[in-house]
């Protein structure tokens, strides 16, 4: 962009297009110069020449169009080009050429330099001209055809097409020199003709010369001091976060070796996040002090103003945020207002906004405690303590204990939960934990299931480290934070005897947790605890097999009527990792399940030992079995063998020939069937020699029992009749009297005994017949 006077402004775009802008922003011409971006547009002083440099490498002059072999970047007409003496104007490419016309009216070249780089900017003024390459600043007398200095570039470390150099003339004499964080400026002066010899007429005095904190995208005069843009990169430490990348508008007063800032405004502009330093351009009026920021999607236009005034008339139009960020940027510059934010915080209290004046007391208060309290107490007495409790400070800078507990206080007698919030967001040792601890108990005197207040309370026992009045908290509420304390505070020591109650609120969490820290308590410490609770202890021990098949190894006995019991479709995919269980366990806790023929299949499919099976079948006599085994085993040549090897003495093994497929191989069949006749042979001669035996001993017994029989009974006084309970001996002997003595040894009178039964001949006893129902084993009868 160029600026003439205030009459209008001429802006180039990336699209090769030409806008005539006045002063409002109003767009008043528009030339389709270029289909590539525009480089440097300049104007001569009466406004009525404007020469056009675009990307392509092409200069533009209304009515001139001039290109070459020479790729152009930059242009600047004589300032009185409208004359017809002064038709001149220099382009920069790889070279600076000067352009003349002659009195024959064609266009003259001269090369006043080249063989240093591009010519990145140049800037005419009366007879003096200046551009920059990449090594420095060159200033050429027009009227006396001489380069008159040449001022070094000091940040040579920066890319100079990333932070070109700015130029301006404030003078005819003085020249501006912008470039990376350097400023210099050169006044041109007249040499003493004494010492001219063959020095140029002219010479060039830096009269100041300094660094800044930022890169400067543009510079222009104001009175004796500078208008600075400057470009503030992301890691600038200097601004708050919010403007590290917006541009900042400087005005600054020039030193010989330094310079004094006066005044700082950061400006807004769109996608400035997105913005170089190349991307900002700043220039000028002379005819009267305005300012024109110039950037890929906006101009801003400046003017001078006082910072005092400019926060008065915020503060008119009640925009305090606004004035107190002006106040925080120029705070050096500020006369006037050094109560913006109390100010602020007052009318948002008047509002009724108080959340927001609470919020804006971390701003304004800072570090400033005395202030903070009286804040905090007027806040006490308009109600609305709960708006300021969340700003208060919380780092090193605090408030008094008692401020904070004053808070609490309030909240436990009107809002739990935001008493609850305060205790979780506030640091232990902003109040005296015992005196809340204190307080909360008499809450809950009177509500002593409040689920909230009890967990609040054992928040408060942590950080007063009594961890253990926490836990008995947290298991008492089946809180979720049980597991974290315990984690956090190593006090796997104190919940030893509490593994019932910790697996009765989560078993996953629970096993999880002992499984982890099994160093801390032991398995057997678990196992010990769980005893009585088979259904939680079988839980612990089904996710210990999971993680270690090998490492409960000596619980995996116990562990089978665990599953039996309680998670019986586990039990077998269990029976078939695990490699420690007693089969005599397993198949009798699957038959206790009532699964017969399931173990069976077990001993068959899972350990195919038919020996085993036909053992376990022979323990169990159950024809049912036998049939399952022979069908199992049928097509199965090695197991009918075994078979026909061990069965003939429980099943006929008839049963099993007769479903033997035809042309099945069988091994060792012959020697099978050999055993199977032997074996029945063997059965013969055994029932034979039984048979004999039994005969033999039953002739032995009978003639035993005859013999026994035979033997006198002895009897005496002592011996009572069964019947009539009177002494079987009458007390006179001389008299006749019977006696019937039974092979029992049950005695009678004889007239005592009842008619014989329905079998002549056969007198029963009538003591054993009425408990035996049968005849006695024998009579005698004595009479006398």
């Amino acid at each position: 962009g160029n600026l003439h006077e205030i009459i209008f402004l001429a802006l180039g775009t990336h699209f090769g297009k030409v806008y005539l802008l006045d002063i409002q922003g109003n767009v008043t011409q528009k030339f389709e110069i270029s289909p590539v971006k525009i480089n440097q547009i300049s104007l001569d002083e009466s406004g009525d020449h404007v020469g056009i440099c675009s990307e392509d490498g092409k200069v533009r002059i209304p009515f001139i169009h001039f290109s070459s072999l020479v790729q152009f970047q930059v242009v600047a007409l004589h300032p009185q080009f409208s004359k017809s003496n002064n038709k001149q104007f220099v382009t920069g490419g790889n070279k600076i050429l000067l352009y003349e016309r002659n009195w024959l009216n064609r266009w003259k070249t001269s090369v006043l330099h080249e063989g240093e780089g591009n010519i990145t900017n140049v800037k005419w003024r009366a007879n003096l001209i200046a551009w920059a390459n990449n090594v420095g600043v060159k200033i050429y007398d027009i009227s006396s055809k001489q380069r008159i200095t040449n001022v070094l570039r000091d940040n040579t470390n920066l890319r100079p097409d990333m932070y070109p150099c700015s130029l301006c003339w404030k003078d005819n004499t003085t020249l501006i020199i912008g470039w990376g964080s350097s400023v210099k400026i050169c006044v041109v002066k007249e040499r003493d003709p004494t010492e001219m010899r063959d020095l140029p007429s002219r010479y060039v005095e830096i009269v100041s010369a300094f660094e800044t904190e930022f890169f400067i995208s543009g510079l222009a005069p104001l009175a004796d001091q500078l208008v600075t843009l400057y470009y503030v990169k992301e890691n600038s430490e200097h601004m708050e976060e919010e403007f590290r990348t917006r541009p900042r508008l400087d005005i600054i007063q020039p030193l010989p070796e330094g310079c004094e800032e006066i005044s700082s405004d950061a400006l807004t502009v769109r996608n400035f996040q997105e913005n170089q330093c190349r991307d900002y351009r700043l220039e000028h009026s002379e005819g009267e002090p305005l300012f024109y920021i110039i950037s890929p999607k906006d101009i801003v236009v400046a003017k001078e103003r006082d910072q005092d005034d400019h926060i008065d008339w915020l503060l008119e139009k009640k925009k305090y945020e606004e004035a107190l960020m002006a106040a925080e940027i120029s705070f050096k510059n500020i006369k006037r207002h050094d109560k913006i934010g109390m100010a602020y915080i007052n009318h948002l209290v008047e509002r009724g906004d108080y959340d927001a004046a609470a919020r804006k007391c971390q701003k304004v208060l800072g570090k400033n405690m005395d202030l903070w309290e009286n804040e905090v107490y007027r806040f006490k007495t308009i109600g609305q303590l709960k708006a300021i409790s969340q700003y208060l400070p919380r780092g090193d800078l605090r408030l008094r204990p008692a401020i904070y507990e004053m808070i609490l206080h309030e909240f436990l007698k009107t809002d739990y939960e935001g008493f609850a919030t305060l205790i979780r967001e506030w640091p232990g040792e902003l109040y005296n934990n015992m005196a809340i601890v204190q307080a909360v108990n008499e809450h809950l005197k009177k509500d002593p299931t409040n689920s909230m207040l009890l967990t609040t309370l054992a928040e408060l026992y942590t950080y007063d480290q009594r961890y253990d009045r926490a836990l008995e908290i947290y298991l008492k509420l089946r809180h979720k934070d049980v597991y974290q304390l315990i984690h956090k505070h190593n006090l796997f020591s104190a919940i030893k005897d509490k593994i019932v109650l910790l697996m009765d609120f989560d078993k996953e969490k629970a096993v999880d947790m002992l499984l982890d820290n099994d160093d801390k308590i032991s398995m057997d410490k678990v196992v010990e605890e769980l005893k009585d609770r088979p259904e939680l202890l079988h839980v612990y021990l089904h996710k210990l097999f999971k993680r270690d098949h090998h490492k409960g190894q000596k619980y995996h006995e116990r562990q089978i009527s665990l599953y039996a019991e309680y998670d019986r479709p586990n039990l077998l995919p269990f029976l078939r990792e695990s490699m420690h269980c007693p089969l005599e366990k397993v198949y009798v806790t699957v038959c206790r399940m009532g699964n017969c023929r399931r173990a069976l299949q077990m001993i068959m499919e899972e350990l195919a030992d038919v020996d085993k099976a036909i053992e376990f079948a022979k323990e169990q006599d159950d024809r049912e079995l036998w049939d399952d085994l022979i069908s199992y085993s049928i097509d199965k040549p090695p197991f009918i063998t075994g078979l026909l090897n061990n069965i003939g003495t429980h099943v006929d093994p008839i049963l099993l020939i007769h479903r033997i497929k035809e042309g099945m191989e069988i091994p060792n069949l012959r020697d099978s069937l050999v055993k199977i006749l032997q074996d029945y042979n063997l059965q013969i001669l055994l029932r034979e020699g039984c048979k004999k035996i039994l005969v033999a001993d039953s002739l032995s017994l009978l003639q035993r029992m005859h013999r026994t029989q035979k033997r006198g009974v002895q009897v005496d006084e002592e011996n009572i009749c069964e019947s009539c309970h009177t002494p079987i001996l009458p007390s006179d002997t001389a008299q006749a009297f019977g006696v019937v003595v039974f092979h029992c040894r049950h005695m009678f009178h004889k007239e005592c005994l009842p008619s014989p039964g329905n079998v002549p001949g056969i007198q029963y006893c009538n003591i054993c017949s009425a408990k035996r129902r049968g005849p006695g084993s024998g009579i005698l009868e004595m009479k006398k």
